[in-house]
């Protein structure tokens, strides 16, 4: 167990694997399911919600760890962050927006809710419409300013496009902007993504 543990990829194989043997416990102890709308809206959600995990969580950890830390490491050891640690999240990070956004809209095509989500329910009764559409506006928002702008200036503060020391700053501010902008965002739309699921 220790060597799975010890090495990422094992672990997720090993994640996968029991999520496998879940999937197929439920769908044969309770007799099957059909392999119909029904299971690719369930499948399309658990994608979304996955990912969707991945990239609020790296945000987070952005916001709540990194960039508060950043001032009280040493800086000598400033380097290991910037040259290792951030691009590597930023990867995940930008990833995991564009996957959440993709999933997302499959399932409200699915759902058949995505023109009425996107109109935010005008002309088709609001409610559930409004809320999840709010949500899906608010994430595209944010995804539209992690791959348009934060990605884009976090490669000029990172060093990895060179330019000049005051591009370099200037970025390295605009980006953080836009992230905290993506943090102060993120509770409205998980608000509204959840409101639409259980309050209507």
């Amino acid at each position: 167990m220790i060597s799975i543990l010890q090495s990422l990829p094992k672990t997720i194989h090993v994640s996968i694997g029991i999520s496998v043997i879940l999937f197929l416990g439920l769908y044969f102890g309770n007799g099957g399911f059909d392999f119909d709308l029904l299971f690719w809206s369930w499948l399309f959600r658990y994608i979304h919600v996955v990912v969707a995990i991945m990239w609020i969580g790296l945000l987070w950890y952005f916001n709540f760890v990194q960039i508060p830390s950043m001032s009280k490491i040493p800086d000598e050891q400033k380097p290991a962050i910037g040259k290792v640690i951030a691009p590597a999240a930023l990867f995940w990070f930008r990833w995991a927006a564009l996957l959440t956004i993709v999933s997302g809209l499959i399932l409200a095509y699915l759902n058949g809710y995505v023109h009425q989500a996107m109109t935010l329910g005008i002309g088709s009764g609001g409610g559930k419409n409004t809320a999840i559409g709010i949500g899906m506006w608010l994430g595209l928002i944010m995804a539209y300013n992690v791959w348009f702008v934060i990605w884009p200036n976090q490669k000029r503060a990172l060093g990895i496009v060179e330019c000049d020391p005051d591009l370099k700053a200037k970025s390295a501010k605009t980006a953080m902007l836009f992230s905290r902008t993506n943090t102060l965002l993120s509770l409205p739309m998980l608000l509204t993504m959840v409101a639409a699921q259980n309050l209507y």
